[in-house]
């Protein structure tokens, strides 16, 4: 029968006229509007033999695109099937499926699945919620969606309070915001809580939310008028979650009281009395005491449903998280950088992920990704990471044992342990663990045999992998013991996961019954096979059909040997089926005794698995080992096998370090195809050369130079190599970057006002410690006001900052900051100019991607033929090129070099102290009224300098110009 999108066209039509039920399309107008353009995707699951979703409204229509890609497969009940009726779309169970782990992880939905109400029938009319999750909350859909899938991100939920406004000690208009969050991670049963002060653009809170990957926030509701302040934060800080990617749930205020928090929060808290033996929960819990976090906390609980469930008592941690711990990252960084995929389409090695992801475990993927957010700043963290490193770079042959032989088959240890916490782990789960258990001796000997001769610390890996290792390989001894007395481990490669019958004597009894009824039948196999003439397995089959049970088949052509002494069961294209007296009762008692195994087996699998629930905390332990273990692999193996090896970076102390790196390199570009990457080296020494101004054409090669600067410093700070030949880098408390010009314009932000929310939160966050990245600052306004913000801009970093800064600009009148700021540096990125013969003005241009000094002309032009612009805009251009050079010539005929303004500069200082030394009384002069005596002795001097003022140019000009 013909296939329409994994249903039958019958089947199809059946489904069809069951959702025409006029009473069903009444229901589904009477709920609450909802489509994947407001953020959530209902679905609809209708049982049966042949069980399917359906999709209606403009749900409908979000899957035809999304899935199928045309909306031919939209059918429309009632009305005649017309297009004025409701669209639907039918789903098989695993589209549907693949559809809604998209929608959670990458499209950042809600999703819905309502399934019929009790006594429905067969036209189900009315339907019910069955399970909702959100990108941060996968609790109802993890078992239904996520079973067999591997999450590369755990999700986590966030809760924000904000507290009341208050002045800052040191300034009389700058208000400060205390900020109370709490955070969960579901997966593994995690809470956490910070409470910290912030300014009005929430900068903290940016972070943190980078820093923790959050993609789910609860927050209050605010009015509708929003003009109060609480209502003005409140829509700040709707900005920030939506700059991050974050999906937004509003609830009402009053779920952020800690009305009952005293009392829920000890019973979901391992190791915590109940609060009834205790008159003060806060000497219990030391994070009750925070000013602002509880709240927080209590909407979380409450949102997430923790109390309703009893499995989750005492069974949650709960943690202070310590904002200053890590680098802060901002959204504008984590994009600039390229750290993380943005969307599903990005290719793997565009990101600075999928460049270092060479992990062979999910545990260690994600732990690489919770790293790239959260760089250490902790000098000691960073080289204890860094050696580890180099000591399996040194070492190729443990590494590749590691990786290949072990990790390679490790599971997610995580999602098993969560599993067995559940009650629903199977004995494939307490095999896959065993599995495991077998491969921890293997895993020690390859440690402790490694060679240390590149002066590597054998004993950082003792205590770092090897010890914990060994002392979970004796924890598992037990288990280990357990399984083999248990299972029947002979089974295991047919891919059967059973009892071993000799361990009870029960299930022995009925497998000893089991293995005689099959004796049974294969003695009246043989028996019929003589009696008919017919060849046993070719002519004759015996079989455990589906609806007979076990019986006789053989072809219609052989079917009229069968006499009548036999019990024919019936006929079908594959053959006749009949069965003898003996053969029914040996299947009946095969069914019975078959029946009763499994009863056996079952309670004794349910025992085997709550044994092996109880070592979940040392498998979480070992987890996180093993994640740790692989993901210095997997640095030791990107650095290993870049196109150019990676470097281990020495790491000064905080507040005394330069940054200097020699022949650097962009670690995702180099690997591009047909890229052949230009090294560049940069030397940025504190007080001397800080803050550098990079210039030069489109496509140069400035925005590549100063990001990779900003990767580099991340990388180095993860623990991981860098690339280039050398390395030395101060420890920075964050980079902030202001990179490219894309418009919001759906969300009502202009180019220029996206790039002045980014430089505002660089200004109000940056410290003497912070590498800021800045690239083309100012094109979102005029000319006249982006070079006047752009210097002013430049000028507080520089003067009032003092951190590290690289600032891109096509404003080539910006350099001369340097002529104010000592410690100002001009770049630019090489590009030779050739001319053509014969042609006048016009050039050729050839980009060598190479930084050196100051540039002094821009290459926009040379740039359009480059891209093929039409030879009459390249030549109108031009003309108007040449036209506003000529204008600021007559205005303003040359800028002349910077020696013969300084050496003009000081011969006006002589002449006006000379003629203020020849008047005949000098605290008297009046400039603005001078005396003829005044004018006369300013007369004579002009003539005595005169020799010297003609000498210089720039005195000229400016004598000129007056």
């Amino acid at each position: 029968m013909e296939q329409m999108y994994g249903k039958s066209k019958d089947a199809e039509k059946d489904n069809a006229d069951t959702t025409t039920d006029p009473g069903f399309i009444s229901f589904f107008s009477s709920l609450e509007k909802k489509s994947p353009e407001t953020g959530t995707l209902r679905l609809f699951f209708r049982p049966g033999a042949d069980s399917y979703y359906c999709a209606y409204g403009p749900d409908a229509r979000f899957v035809a695109q999304h899935v199928f890609h045309t909306n031919s497969v939209i059918k429309y009940l009632g009305l005649g099937g017309k297009s004025a009726g409701l669209p639907s779309v039918i789903l098989k169970n695993s589209v549907a499926h693949v559809l809604l782990r998209d929608a959670l992880t990458t499209l950042q939905l809600r999703i819905e699945i309502w399934t019929p109400e009790a006594g429905q029938g067969k036209k189900c009319s009315k339907f019910q919620l069955d399970k909702s999750a959100t990108p941060g909350n996968f609790q109802d859909v993890e078992d239904l969606l996520f079973a067999n899938a591997d999450v590369s991100a755990i999700p986590m939920i966030m809760s924000i309070k904000l507290a009341h406004s208050s002045k800052d000690a040191l300034s009389s208009t700058t208000k400060l915001r205390s900020v109370g969050v709490a955070f969960a991670d579901t997966s593994a049963r995690d809470l956490g809580v910070a409470d910290f002060t912030d300014n009005d653009l929430f900068s903290n809170l940016e972070s943190l939310i980078i820093q923790l990957s959050v993609k789910e926030a609860i927050i209050p509701t605010g009015t509708t008028s929003g003009t109060t302040d609480r209502d003005i934060d409140l829509n700040k800080l709707k900005a920030v979650l939506d700059r991050c990617g974050v999906v937004i749930s509003e609830r009402k205020p009053s779920e952020f009281t800690v009305k009952n928090l005293s009392q829920d929060l000890p019973r979901l808290l391992k190791g915590n009395p109940s609060p009834e033996s205790s008159a003060d929960a806060t000497v219990i819990i030391p994070e009750l005491s925070l000013p602002t976090a509880p709240s927080a906390l209590s909407a979380l609980i409450l949102y997430l449903g923790l109390m309703s469930n009893s499995d989750n008592f005492g069974a949650y941690t709960l943690t202070t998280h310590d904002l200053s711990q890590y680098m802060k990252l901002d959204a504008s960084a984590l994009k600039a950088l390229n750290l993380v995929d943005t969307s599903a389409h990005t290719a793997q090695n565009t990101t600075l992920f999928g460049i270092l992801n060479k992990c062979k475990t999910a545990q260690g993927s994600r732990l690489l990704g919770t790293w790239l957010k959260q760089p250490l700043i902790n000098r000691h963290q960073i080289e204890k990471r860094l050696n580890l490193v180099e000591i399996f770079v040194d070492d190729t042959n443990t590494r590749r044992v590691l990786q290949d032989d072990y990790l390679k088959i490790m599971p997610d240890l995580i999602r098993i342990s969560k599993r067995f916490r559940k009650s629903v782990a199977s004995l494939e789960d307490v095999v896959r663990i065993y599995q495991v258990v077998l491969k921890l001796p293997g895993m020690i000997e390859a440690l402790g045999e490694m060679s240390y001769d590149s002066g590597g610390d054998s004993n950082l890996v003792l205590e770092t992998f090897l010890d914990p290792i060994k002392e979970a390989n004796g924890n598992l001894r037990k288990y280990e013991e357990m399984v083999e007395q248990t299972l029947d481990l002979d089974e295991l490669d047919n891919n059967n996961y059973v009892i071993k019958p000799e361990y009870d004597p029960k299930l022995q009894e009925l497998a000893d019954k089991l293995s005689k009824i099959r004796d049974g039948l294969d003695s009246e196999h043989h028996d019929t096979g003589e009696d008919l003439g017919l060849e046993l397995d070719k002519k004759l089959h015996l079989e455990n059909h589906q609806v007979y049970g076990y019986c006789f088949r053989v072809t219609k052509t052989d079917g009229n040997k069968v006499s009548k002494k036999y019990i024919e069961l019936g006929t079908s294209k594959t053959g006749v089926y009949f069965a003898t007296r003996t053969l029914k009762q040996l299947a009946e008692d095969f069914k019975e005794t078959s029946a009763a195994y499994s009863r056996t087996q079952s309670s004794i699998v349910k025992e085997v698995v709550n044994i092996a629930s109880t070592y979940t905390p040392v498998l979480e332990k070992l987890n996180g080992v093993i994640a740790h273990l692989d993901v210095i692999l997997s640095f030791a193996h990107a650095s290993v096998n870049a196109p150019i090896p990676y470097v281990k970076p020495k790491i000064l102390p905080k507040d005394s370090g330069n940054l200097v790196l020699s022949e650097a390199r962009h670690p995702c570009l180099e690997v591009q195809d047909g890229v052949d990457f230009i090294a560049n080296d940069v030397e940025m020494i504190k007080d001397k050369s800080e803050f550098q101004i990079i210039t030069g054409p489109n496509m140069g090669g400035k925005s590549t130079y100063i990001r990779q600067v900003g990767v580099i410093a991340l990388m180095a700070q993860i623990g991981c190599f860098v690339p280039c030949t050398s390395a030395e880098l101060p420890i920075f408390d964050s980079i902030l970057c202001r990179v490219g010009a894309g418009d919001s314009q759906l969300k009502g932000v202009s180019t220029f006002m996206a790039e002045m929310l980014e430089t505002a939160t660089i200004l109000r966050s940056a410290t003497t410690d912070s590498l800021i990245i800045i690239d083309e600052l100012g094109r979102g306004t005029s000319t006249y006001d982006g070079f006047g913000l752009a210097w002013a801009i430049s000028e507080h970093i520089a003067s009032e900052i003092r951190a590290f800064c690289l600032f891109a600009t096509h404003f080539h009148e910006l350099t001369n900051l340097h002529l104010q700021i000592p410690h100002v540096t001009n770049l630019h990125v090489v590009a030779s100019v050739d001319e053509r013969e014969n042609s006048g003005r016009d050039q050729d241009i050839t980009l060598l991607y190479q930084v050196l000094g100051v540039s002094d002309q821009s290459f926009g032009i040379h740039v359009a033929k480059l891209a093929n612009f039409p030879e009459d805009v390249i030549k109108l251009a031009q003309k108007n090129t040449e036209e506003l050079e000529d204008f600021a010539g007559a205005s303003n005929q040359s800028q002349e070099p910077d020696a013969a303004v300084d050496e003009g500069i000081k011969i006006m200082e002589e002449f006006f102290r000379a003629w203020a030394s020849k008047s005949e009384n000098e605290d008297a002069m009046d400039l603005d009224d001078p005396t003829e005596g005044d004018l006369a002795q300013l007369k004579s001097t002009l003539e005595a300098f005169k020799p010297q003022i003609e000498s210089n140019a720039w005195l000229k000009s400016v004598i000129t110009s007056l």
